[in-house]
């Protein structure tokens, strides 16, 4: 298993553990880089980090909350990471919350991981002050990330620092001399669905150390990188690859001032590594090409394309150094996850000297399973498995094609207080993931769709409506479709491939000169045509559907399915 680790890595048992070890290593490096105005800045060391973690941590417990649960909500921020780690090197159980949820949600939330204390921002004052006083949860301290010092009842987190640090003078070692027990629950993470629904994963700090230490062992990542931080970070993929990662290597955390500001920012903070969704990665490479277009370089690449494929990344630097110096000149990784990457923006990417590597993950394994590195990828793969986790393949149709199931040490205490969905997702020590794959010769791992959205034909075939819906994402005008599958009247047993597409009516407009929505079908239903001529038979799209609204998403983003289907069928009946 270790032939697969390519880089040193330092052996850690837990979170404290690893703020321990590394605090030596890199203390007066770094850790923080905050924006207070425009041009003016605050840092923070790890030694610094280290200390505010350990302060905050015996105020916690001062306050009573020692094996207690503790939620967060919040956007990306370093007192939301110091909060993080004050919880679960020695206090408590940490409870990350979605910061997108509705008040209902949140509370239903609160109450159903029975916590006691909360930490959030200014934002979020009003929502929490009335779940407070609600009967039906625990909820007994508040903790502010903003405010400077306690008021009205509502603790500051600043002021718990300062008094956690005094109480560390005096002789205080509660926490510092807490043990960590890695093998049991200390991270409880609802999955994305509704609150009845969602479950509560459990996870130990075996599970993310173990993550921690695999990333480590497959990307070239050193105390010398600085990270922008983006995806929301209560989603165990921010939070394991984005934050721990960069603690545990040392490095430099940034956090973006929005989706409209990547690249700025990028440049700005000279940021080397970045995890983030393919969206954002294709959004960015649009960015990228107009600022080729512009420079008269666009017709050079296409033509040369060929000819800059086999150079090194060193040369491809050199060519396209203008987009390099676009984004600060320091980026060495970019890293995409939560969805399928286009392997055609993945080239591209390599093409200009960026090493864009895909990776994969759930929740319920901490999150990453498999990962390309800059020395093994394929595009349009995900990668290998890293080293501790293994994989392979169940139920394998006659294409090679069946559910990938994976065992490792990152794998999932369980479904807190949900035995029987525990028994269903991990039978022998492998955890079901429920996404359909392929495995090459070579280990390399090929996704193909979720098996629970699979179509299946009356010819037995199998349609993955994830791989459609990116062929029609690509027409221009449309914002965002579903792939279903829809029973014939006359052969019960007979289903056709039909699409719901979400249009821009400005786009369409300019683009194709149309206005009233029988021109827009039209138009579109010629571009789907095309798509159909690219494509065997039986996966041609036979209907069209078409909305200005929104398809129903998680708060992560994702398409449920289910909830499509039901609204389709309501509009039909």
């Amino acid at each position: 298993m270790d032939d697969k680790r390519l880089y040193d890595y330092i052996r850690i048992t837990d979170l404290k553990d690893m703020l321990n070890k590394t605090k030596n290593l890199y203390g007066e490096k770094i850790a923080y880089k905050i924006k207070i105005k425009e041009g003016q800045y605050k840092t923070y060391t790890h030694k610094q980090v280290r200390e505010m973690i350990d302060a905050l941590g015996t105020a916690l417990i001062d306050l009573g909350l020692k094996g207690k649960r503790i939620a967060i909500i919040g956007e990306n921020r370093y007192e939301w990471e110091i909060a993080y780690l004050a919880i679960v090197c020695g206090t408590g159980t940490v409870v990350p919350l979605d910061k997108s949820l509705p008040e209902n949600e949140l509370e239903s939330l609160i109450q159903r991981s029975e916590v006691e204390a909360i930490f959030y921002p200014k934002k979020y004052s009003e929502s929490i002050e009335k779940i407070r006083y609600s009967e039906k949860n625990k909820l007994k301290h508040l903790i502010s990330m903003d405010l400077e010092v306690n008021t009205k009842g509502i603790y500051s987190e600043d002021e718990l620092i300062k008094r956690g640090k005094k109480l560390i003078e005096k002789g205080n070692r509660k926490f510092l001399d807490a043990k960590i027990n890695p093998n049991e629950m200390n991270i409880m993470l609802f999955t994305s669905g509704t609150t009845s629904q969602s479950k509560v994963v459990s996870l130990s700090h075996k599970n993310i150390c173990s993550n921690l230490m695999d990333i480590a062992s497959v990307l070239n990542v050193t105390s010398e990188d600085t990270f922008l931080s983006i995806l929301p970070i209560h989603h165990v993929f921010e939070c394991t690859v984005g934050f721990l990662f960069s603690l545990y290597k040392g490095a430099q955390t940034v956090f973006c001032d929005g989706l409209k500001h990547i690249v700025q920012n990028i440049n700005e903070y000279q940021v080397s590594v970045m995890a983030c969704v393919p969206g954002i990665y294709e959004r960015m490479f649009m960015i990228i090409r107009k600022t080729l277009e512009k420079e008269g370089k666009l017709q050079e690449i296409l033509e040369n394309e060929e000819k800059y494929k086999n150079a090194t990344m060193e040369k491809k630097k050199e060519v396209f150094k203008e987009i390099h110096d676009m984004l600060g000149g320091k980026v060495k990784l970019f890293i995409s996850g939560a969805a399928a990457l286009d392997y055609k923006i993945e080239a591209k990417y390599r093409l200009l000297g960026i090493n864009l590597v895909q990776g994969y993950g759930l929740t319920e394994t901490s999150p990453v399973v498999a990962i390309g590195s800059d020395k093994y990828y394929k595009t349009g793969s995900i990668g290998k498995t890293v080293p501790s986790v293994e994989a392979k393949l169940v139920d394998v149709n006659s294409e090679g094609i069946g559910e990938l199931i994976v065992k490792g040490p990152n794998v999932m205490l369980g479904y807190y207080k949900d035995l029987k969905s525990t028994k269903e997702a991990i039978k022998d020590g492998w955890f079901y993931t429920g996404d359909l794959a392929k495995i090459d010769e070579e280990g390399y791992i090929f996704i193909c769709g979720r098996k629970k959205s699979v179509i299946v034909l009356k010819n037995g075939k199998n349609i993955f409506p994830e791989e459609m819906e990116n062929l029609v994402n690509k027409i221009e005008g449309v914002k965002e479709s579903f792939v279903f599958g829809k029973r014939q009247s006359e052969d019960k047993n007979d289903i056709k491939i039909n699409v719901k597409i979400v249009f821009d009516r400005k786009i369409m407009n300019d683009v194709y000169k149309v206005k009233t929505d029988d021109e827009i079908y039209e138009a579109l239903l010629n571009k789907i045509k095309e798509i159909n001529n690219t494509l065997p038979k039986y996966k041609a799209i036979r209907g069209l559907v078409l909305t200005e609204k929104p398809l129903i998403k998680t708060t992560t983003n994702k398409i449920k399915r289910q909830a499509n289907l039901d609204e389709i069928e309501k509009i039909k009946n």
